[in-house]
């Protein structure tokens, strides 16, 4: 099978929830799939997933409002379509150790329990699900037990695992609880590990086609390379950050540089002003990966944060990618949200493997 694309011998087609900006359903065309259809409730996300995903719908709306009989007339749906994949990959704020405001975030919690809604009714070939490791911590709370218990009970053959991301050919130490549900044989689904690991030198810096720019720099063209403003004072502290892999303790002993929420606090969140290493995997991409307080975001070597596209790689988003938002915090988001899509791909060349398989 090619590794970079497969063509399937048969038509496997997918309903995307929760797609945001389209890293899961960019990686599944990738790999062949079809992709019929990206619902989310965020409009600001369609004119990024219709730019990308080529014949697709853009479904906005609330999934708590959305019908199952209706979904599936409005697309043509059938149930018990071996060759359809339901995909949901909702928003996890709620169950992330990140802090966060989880009164803000309370609604999501129930996000998994409403797609298991449409599982139930449309009984798809495939189901991939792909969330925070919390869901899974919180299996009974989440509703993901329930789920699982009843996919079971149907017929479905049930992998689900807490992976790394860059055991999969993305630049990113990125854990995800990942769940795919067969009924199309009697074999496990799973993506295959690579055996070849991406590091943060292996996709950004000049050799990779991200010329040096300096922190505030506006890309107005579709390569986005733009960088977040920094403070003059920001600039005194990221110049006394050590290359490739320093922290804020580079300027801890200066006064007038070290802020004073860290004083007396050395060991605590020490990745806030670091900068990534050359030979390493990048730490997880957030939605605030463009700011150089809100983890290890530095750029190894020059004096900024990542850029829009550095962050958009260190994802796995190919560079002809197209990203469009209001604003840099608008493309962050949608950027930090995604599942990645190189590890979208690997899923599906599993799912493609197993159909074929099965003809």
């Amino acid at each position: 099978m090619d590794e970079k694309r497969s063509k399937a011998t048969r038509t496997l087609k997918a309903v995307d929830f929760f797609c945001g900006g389209g890293g899961m359903s960019y990686g599944m065309q990738t790999a062949g799939v079809k992709v019929i259809a990206g619902i989310d409730y965020e409009p600001a996300c369609e004119k990024t997933y219709l730019a990308n995903i080529k014949d697709a719908k853009f479904i906005n709306c609330d999934v708590f409002e959305l019908n199952e009989k209706k979904l599936a007339k409005d697309l043509k749906l059938k149930r018990n379509d071996k060759d359809l994949i339901l995909i949901g990959c909702s928003p996890c704020q709620y169950w992330s150790i990140i802090n966060t405001d989880k009164n803000k975030s309370e609604q999501s919690k129930s996000l998994l329990v409403e797609f298991e809604r449409f599982v139930k009714f449309l009984r798809p070939g495939y189901v991939v699900v792909e969330n925070v490791p919390g869901v899974l911590r919180r299996k009974k709370e989440s509703g993901l037990e329930n789920f699982i218990q009843w996919l079971e009970e149907d017929g479905y053959v049930v992998h689900f695992e807490i992976h790394n991301t860059n055991d999969f050919g993305v630049p990113q130490n990125r854990r995800r609880f990942t769940l795919i549900a067969s009924r199309v044989g009697n074999q496990e689904v799973a993506p295959k590990v690579c055996s070849n690991k991406l590091n943060v030198s292996d996709v950004i810096g000049e050799a990779n086609g991200f010329p040096k720019v300096e922190a505030g720099h506006v890309d107005d063209s579709s390569f986005k390379h733009s960088v977040a403003k920094i403070t003059p004072k920001t600039l005194k502290r990221l110049k006394m950050v050590k290359k490739n892999g320093g922290d804020r303790l580079g300027f801890a002993d200066d006064p007038e540089l070290q802020l004073p929420c860290f004083v007396g606090k050395d060991n605590s969140f020490k990745d806030t002003f670091g900068r990534l290493w050359w030979d390493k995997p990048s730490p997880t991409i957030t939605t605030k990966f463009f700011s150089v307080s809100n983890g290890r975001f530095v750029h190894p070597e020059e004096n900024r944060a990542l850029s829009l596209r550095e962050g958009a790689t260190l994802q796995s988003f190919p560079k002809s990618f197209e990203f469009h938002g209001t604003s840099m915090e608008a493309i962050a988001r949608q950027i930090g949200n995604a599942v990645p899509p190189e590890y979208s791909r690997r899923i599906a060349l599993a799912i493609i493997e197993n159909s074929n398989g099965k003809l």
